[in-house]
């Protein structure tokens, strides 16, 4: 009789720290836009002849433009991927929903003017598209595709994240993500790492050591208002997962 598959045990106490600003990545983190996605890279494996589902199987947390230059170099090229990928929330725009948390989140860093930030392997009309679909807050700071030249698990991203905040190169943030490139770019860029079990397994995760993983945005609170952000945001991380000793 095969054994049942252990459920991760989110147990941890609440913990309240302070960060000079936050970095949040954006699909399956802030949305889960995977059924768009999938129907997306069918949509484009079709008109270039290629099987969608290898490309699906490593597209995420990767650049559009660095899987095309692996399978149609010619379609390489900004204005290219931007126009695709902007046509994404038009298109299958009910196929996406908000991870749990998030709103409540980011309406709350926007109300108390937090330091925070979007840092996405999408591009930008990807990224607003998908903001005004779901109507979310818009960050008054990105980093997008477009931006870098190199993409996640690199840490450019999250250097330039904090750069776009104000911050050093040394300042204590805290990087949200769900993919294990995305948490390697977070570590690497000298970023505390809050990992969430979205998108993929807890042993996937574990492997690239984040500091905290959790199941999803409910677990991450903003502890204080306007008048009390002066060069630090309160985070509250609760139930994060602990391994069995």
């Amino acid at each position: 009789m095969p054994l049942l598959e252990e459920v991760p045990a989110f147990t941890g106490k609440p913990e309240i720290l302070a960060f000079a600003g936050l970095l949040f990545d954006m699909d399956g983190t802030i949305v889960d836009s995977t059924d768009a996605i999938v129907k997306h890279w069918h949509k484009i494996g079709q008109e270039l002849g290629i099987d969608p589902n290898v490309v699906l199987q490593t597209s995420h947390g990767r650049r559009s433009i660095d899987l095309f230059k692996m399978y149609d170099p010619s379609k390489a090229n900004w204005e290219y991927v931007s126009h695709v990928e902007g046509l994404i929330p038009k298109q299958f725009g009910l196929e996406a929903v908000e991870i749990p948390g998030a709103r409540e989140l980011l309406a709350s860093l926007e109300k108390a003017e937090a330091p925070w930030a979007i840092v996405t392997s999408g591009t930008r009309p990807l990224v607003t598209g998908w903001l005004e679909v779901m109507k979310l807050a818009h960050p008054k700071n990105m980093v997008v595709a477009e931006d870098i030249s190199i993409g996640k698990p690199d840490p450019e991203c999250y250097q330039l994240g904090k750069r776009r905040l104000g911050l050093s190169a040394d300042a204590c943030v805290l990087v949200i993500e769900d993919s294990p490139a995305g948490i390697a770019a977070g570590k690497a860029a000298g970023c505390k790492v809050i990992g969430l079990a979205t998108t993929h397994s807890i042993a996937q995760l574990s492997a690239v050591r984040p500091d905290w993983i959790v199941q999803d945005l409910r677990s991450v609170k903003f502890i204080g208002d306007a008048a009390e952000v002066a060069g630090e945001v309160r985070i509250e991380i609760s139930n994060s997962f602990q391994a069995a000793l």
